[in-house]
């Protein structure tokens, strides 16, 4: 019998049909068997299948693509790749094959019938050889499973490098387009100015974290959720070094205004809301939402006024605009999808730079390895991990996980996950999935090393939880133990940064959201025309 499987190994021809009947005294045997067709003692034997065609493949490993030189060009390199995906296929039409040929010795050693014409001896000598053969099919399987891994790295490694020169092709498109309108030059200083404008293939992200330029702050950043801000309370926040204080005025609309007394630099939060108006708590001074000075006590009023933001509300969450353009006409919608509701919003200040924090957010491929003792409890780790995206967006899918992701500039992180059981990921894609979770992380630049992160988490299923007495502790003891995970490597992170080291010193495939992430605050400091991936100007 282990001629059988030699020659399934080596794709000799072979056949699949109905057994043919065993007329015993005990009854009958019908079955699938499969046979290698080689020639015996009794002659060659001829079985055909419908069947055969699965594993009548030619073997591709004598057309393996020659190379011309040392390096490989884009059409070679597609010739290696397609040999390695034809042959990861012949090779699994072999390992299925010996499988069955396997399965049906096995069958046939442990059928009962034939123990009447079989000794003990035989028939501990073919399990001992069905043994054998049994574990070299097993490791046979390990070592395809290897191949495919390997093809799809290289596949992987063949598309970032596509993506990269596509990138680099658009760019110095538009600088010969740009050295074109302006004035006529030399082909060498083109040469110049698109070497100039082409993008580095790595980033860097060192040393000490730089003042925030100016021109990040030209957009419109959520800063509170709106349950959080009661006529009577006031909300202090940081945003980019400075600080600042939200409260509602005598409208009920919110407004922003420095958190700091024009008369002795005072906290303004200290304080308390009075009538719409915040009160200094040193000498009673009153403000109102555009930061004018309403009422100053034991004094004569004076024409004095704080600093006050654009301060909008919009779907349960309040807004400022802390640059000095002036603000666009609407805000992004950060709603859960359809048929969601909300069953948390949490806010934390963090000790960590709020880049680092998005790189970290923008990333799944950490997962099975960081949280182990809460949401990937059980994942097991795939042999290659994608984020699959248009070629410029901000937004895509990973594969294998059913998770969609999008960065929403300039400080926003939207994920939908495909649900089942804890520990469980159901399907190839959210679509498939019976139930999601929705999760919106807002990382606002408090300053150099700190970000208030606002959370909101929602289900579109199990709406009864939303009426659970204190399921907000709960969900915040969860959501805190997730963010713990992540804290203490993003922490050394930044302690590795500050000493000089890159964080992002050799980024690969599955890095793509978060080095777009840096692309386009890279473009955004530099104040480019058109930020990349993205449709604004």
């Amino acid at each position: 019998m282990t001629i059988v499987a030699t020659a399934a190994a080596l794709s000799l021809p072979l056949s699949l049909c109905p057994t043919s009947k065993i007329n015993t005294k005990k009854g009958e045997r019908r079955g699938l068997r499969v046979f290698a067709v080689f020639g015996d003692e009794s002659g060659s034997v001829e079985r055909k299948s419908t069947w055969g065609t699965i594993f009548d493949v030619e073997d591709p490993r004598s057309k393996f693509p020659q190379s011309k030189g040392k390096f490989l060009d884009v059409n070679q390199a597609l010739e290696v790749a397609r040999f390695d995906i034809q042959y990861c296929d012949w090779r699994a039409r072999q390992d299925l094959l010996t499988i069955m040929l396997l399965h049906e010795k096995v069958v046939e050693v442990l059928n009962p019938l034939a123990r009447e014409y079989k000794s003990i001896g035989t028939l501990k000598k073919d399990l001992a050889g069905l043994q054998e053969e049994l574990a070299q099919a097993h490791r046979q399987v390990h070592i395809s499973e290897a191949r495919v891994g390997t093809a799809l790295d290289k596949l992987a490694y063949m598309e970032e490098l596509v993506n990269d020169r596509l990138l680099q092709d658009r760019n110095t498109a538009d600088s010969n387009q740009t050295s074109t309108s302006t004035s006529p030059s030399t082909s060498t200083a083109s040469l110049d100015m698109v070497k100039r404008k082409l993008p580095q293939k790595s980033l860097n992200v060192s040393g000490p974290v730089q003042p925030y330029h100016p021109r990040l702050k030209n957009f419109w950043y959520p800063v509170a959720f709106s349950t959080d801000l009661k006529d009577d309370t006031m909300i202090p926040i940081d945003c980019f070094e400075e600080p600042w204080v939200v409260f509602r005025g005598q409208d009920g609309k919110p407004g922003c205004v420095r958190n700091t007394c024009a008369h002795r630099a005072c906290p303004l939060h200290l304080g308390s809301v009075n009538e719409g108006r915040i009160q200094c708590p040193y000498h009673g001074w009153e403000y109102s939402t555009d930061g004018k000075c309403e009422k100053m006590p034991s004094t004569r009023l004076l024409n004095v006024k704080i600093k006050s933001l654009p301060c909008l509300e919009q779907e349960g969450m309040i807004w400022i605009w802390p640059g000095s353009d002036p603000p666009t006409a609407t805000l992004p919608s950060l709603q859960p999808p359809p048929g969601f509701k909300i069953h948390a919003e949490i806010v934390m200040e963090l000790p960590v730079e709020h880049g680092l924090l998005l790189d970290n957010l923008l990333d799944l491929a950490h997962a099975p390895f960081t949280h182990t003792s809460t949401f990937a409890k059980g994942w097991s780790v795939p042999s290659l991990v994608k984020f699959l995206t248009p070629a410029s967006g901000l937004q895509g899918y990973w594969d294998p996980y059913p998770i969609d992701m999008e960065f929403r500039p300039p400080c926003m992180v939207l994920s939908t996950i495909g649900i089942s059981k804890p520990g469980k990921l159901e399907g190839q894609s959210t679509k498939q999935c019976a139930t999601h979770l929705h999760q919106l992380h807002v990382c606002l630049p408090s300053s150099r090393d700190k970000t208030r992160l606002l959370y909101r988490m929602s289900l579109d299923f199990a709406p009864v939880l939303q009426h659970i007495p204190f399921m907000q502790y709960l969900w915040r003891y969860f959501a805190e133990k997730v963010l713990n995970e992540d804290l203490r490597l993003v922490l050394g992170q930044q302690d590795r940064m500050l000493m000089g080291a890159n964080v992002w010193n050799c980024p690969v495939s599955y890095d793509k959201l978060g080095v777009r992430y840096r692309l386009w605050r890279d473009a955004v400091e530099r104040g480019a025309k058109r930020l990349p991936f993205t449709e604004s100007t």
